[in-house]
């Protein structure tokens, strides 16, 4: 289905800014999302959990259009965006992170998150002639938003450093403000506590959450650390072989009979 455009966006009635309805997706003969449907609402973390393989990242790059479904439909915003590519996606209002870092070597913190902002720059000759007047004022604008970010996550004291000598935690933080930057609807977090330690865990969670109540920002939630997820989410979507399994409160989801064989690599369940 082409996410081509048409009538003007009208917020789901629900109060959902993403929904997924029957996403499918396969690679050759290899189903890895079959019949997925997935919501997440304006005042909500919702997490993405599964064990490895069940399809989480397939989810999201669905949803962010690098690998649009076969079949279903991906509403954001009130609006059809199935099949838009990444970068309308993006300029739609939905910013991520990756799991692996995806930050620029040789370049600073504050180079790093400036890149944040391409989606509102407006770059062309006649905005070149006219710097003094014209894209100074932007600029400015720009540079208030980043300097904004770099104080919310506190990032200041290595704002010029090189990305690359930064501890993992640090590189995951820079990655979290550039997405901020974007001033998005809706953030998408792919994993961003891999490797890290429990500190710095803890650090990123205070973040995420910060971010969501501070900015009312919706998060979409990909990770493998269940005690972070309990810790910090509304509501579990659980993943298995490319299907839903379960969904609901964490506590009682992750005590689920279901997603447990899933996790300890039970086998033959239904999509939900």
């Amino acid at each position: 289905m082409s996410g081509t455009a048409g009538p003007a966006a009208v917020p789901a009635a629900d109060g959902a800014v993403l929904r997924c309805e029957g996403i499918s997706r396969l690679f050759g003969g290899i189903a890895a999302l079959t019949r997925v449907d997935f919501t997440v609402h304006r005042d909500e973390i919702v997490a993405l959990v599964g064990p490895n393989g069940s399809g989480k990242t397939t989810l999201v790059n669905a949803i962010t259009g690098f690998f649009p479904p076969q079949r279903g439909r991906i509403m954001f915003d009130g609006a059809d965006i199935t099949g838009l590519r990444p970068h309308r996606v993006a300029q739609r209002g939905i910013a991520r992170t990756f799991q692996n870092l995806a930050l620029f070597r040789g370049m600073s913190v504050l180079d790093n998150i400036l890149l944040g902002r391409h989606i509102h720059m407006r770059p062309g000759a006649l905005s070149t002639a006219c710097y003094w007047w014209w894209a100074r004022r932007a600029e400015v604008v720009h540079r208030r938003v980043v300097e904004e970010i770099i104080d919310f996550m506190q990032l200041a004291p290595v704002r010029h450093e090189p990305v690359e000598i930064l501890p993992l935690g640090l590189q995951k933080a820079v990655e979290l403000a550039r997405a901020l930057v974007a001033e998005p609807k809706l953030l998408i977090l792919d994993e961003p506590m891999t490797g890290m330690n429990q500190e710095e865990k803890e650090y990123m969670a205070r973040f995420i959450l910060d971010a969501h109540a501070e900015r009312r920002l919706p998060v979409l939630l990909i990770e493998h650390h269940l005690d972070v997820v309990i810790g910090i989410s509304n509501r579990i979507t659980v993943l298995s072989h490319g299907q839903k399994i379960a969904e609901g409160v964490p506590r009682e989801v992750v005590t689920d009979p279901t997603v447990v064989l899933a996790y300890l690599g039970g086998v033959g369940h239904d999509a939900a």
